[in-house]
Formats: structure tokens, C-alpha cells, sequence
């Protein structure tokens, strides 16, 4: 069934997408519109089979694009395209706020703090391993430590962190 469906799409395709551009007016949306037309057809059939296939085709783009013009009356009814200044300056930035700045940098001065408190093996550790991306066993070879040496220095230097941002929050 579904090679007939491709057979009947594929020798109406032309007719269907210019059904579909006498409604939509974009040569670009009724293209659009003639895909999800056989995409729609395509899960149709496979749900049950279909006796006039040609003329489901059909229905089925003009139902896309009358639901298309719908939706954009809709849109057309709630958007509008030209904004006032006022409008304008009252969109929120999409930057953090002066106060999160401060907050984070306060934070991310602790951690620097925290880290250059650690031995010097957990200071590379963790360097290696959170920024440099490396794994356990390459870290180890590298240092010539066991890959048990590294998780622990890991884990001390995670928990060194943890506990300096811990501090800072309870100020």
C-alpha cells in the first residue's frame, strides 16, 4: 500500500502543491505543506487502509492549509510587528543581573582560594581532570600515581570546594 501512496503522491505532487499555493500564496510553505501531506498519508495508511487515495491526498493538503491560514490569523491577531521604544526598553536583557554578577564572582573567587590551599598533586588533579578533561588512568600515568590516588585527590579537592562555597553561603 505504501509504494501506491508513494506511486499516487509522486504523479499528483505538482497538482497538490499548486491546490495548496492558490490558498497559502508561498510557494515555500505550499512545498512544505505538500511533505506533511504525504507524511500524514503515510501514517494513515499504516494505521488502516485507505480506499480513495488520490482523494485523501487531496482533502489531506487542504486540511494542512486551511490550518495553516488559521493559525496564522490567530498569530496575526495576538503579534504585531513593530514595537515602541517603550515596549523596547522594557524587554528584559538577557544578561544576569549586577547583583548575580557579584554573587558569582564572590563564588568564584572562594574556589580559586580553595584550590590554591590544596596540595600541589590535588591542585593538577583537579586541573587535569575538570578543566583539561582528562580521564583517571591517563591523569595517573601522567603523574605516576595509581588511578585510586587520583579519584582520592579528586574527591578532596571537590571537597575542598564544597566547603569554602558552603562558607560563603552561611555569610
Amino acid at each position: 500500500m505504501a509504494t501506491s501512496l508513494t506511486t499516487v503522491f509522486l504523479h499528483n505532487r505538482r497538482s497538490l502543491m499548486w491546490s495548496l499555493m492558490r490558498i497559502v500564496r508561498d510557494p515555500q510553505i505550499a512545498e512544505d505543506l505538500t511533505q506533511e501531506t504525504y507524511i500524514r498519508a503515510r501514517h494513515a495508511i499504516e494505521a488502516g487502509p485507505i480506499e480513495h487515495i488520490e482523494a485523501f491526498l487531496y482533502q489531506t493538503a487542504r486540511n494542512l492549509a486551511l490550518d495553516h491560514q488559521r493559525r496564522n490569523r490567530m498569530r496575526g491577531s495576538v503579534e504585531h510587528m513593530e514595537a515602541t521604544e517603550v515596549e523596547l526598553a522594557n524587554v528584559a536583557a538577557d544578561l544576569p543581573s549586577p547583583e548575580t554578577v557579584v554573587i558569582q564572582r564572590e563564588r568564584l573567587k572562594a574556589l580559586e582560594e580553595a584550590l590554591m590551599r590544596l596540595p600541589e598533586r590535588a591542585q593538577q588533579v583537579w586541573r587535569l581532570s575538570r578543566i583539561e578533561k582528562w580521564s583517571y588512568p591517563k591523569i595517573a600515568a601522567h603523574l605516576g600515581v595509581s588511578p585510586n590516588t587520583v579519584f582520592n585527590d579528586v574527591k578532596l579537592a571537590v571537597a575542598h570546594c564544597q566547603q569554602a562555597l558552603d562558607r560563603l553561603d552561611r555569610l
